[in-house]
């Protein structure tokens, strides 16, 4: 979906992962994918996407909200899920033990990441810078 047509269709939330990733990758354009962006920065945005859709339905109780918007060069990411639980990371108890990477990557990566309670349940909001410098 071109930036043209996400701006044209009616606001739709997401159901999956992949589905909130091409919401984003239309919501920046060539801004950071273009010639002189840095795919790194991409890349870093379409995971912290994956890991908060994705957590939201394995372990939030379901997806409530999806949001993403663009402001200047910071992206601001938002995902409502029905659980009240804030996440955190489950320690490992062997090394092959699947899973508990998710949550330390979205901190590492976001300018800034908070987690507010909602009637619903809670709102994970992630700042992540989105311009050609980031």
């Amino acid at each position: 979906m071109t930036a043209a047509e996400l701006a044209a269709a009616p606001t739709q939330r997401p159901v999956t992962a992949a589905m909130a990733r091409s919401h984003v990758r239309a919501l920046l354009g060539d801004r950071v994918a273009g010639t002189g962006g840095s795919p790194t920065v991409l890349n870093d945005i379409l995971l912290v996407v994956t890991e908060l859709v994705t957590n939201a339905v394995r372990h939030g109780g379901g997806l409530v909200a999806f949001d993403a918007t663009l402001n200047g060069d910071l992206l601001t990411i938002s995902v409502t899920d029905s659980s009240p639980t804030a996440p955190h990371t489950v320690p490992r108890t062997r090394a092959t033990t699947p899973g508990g990477f998710g949550w330390p990557l979205v901190q590492q990566l976001g300018r800034e990441v908070t987690v507010t309670p909602t009637a619903q349940g809670k709102t994970i909001r992630v700042v992540m810078a989105a311009g050609p410098d980031a």
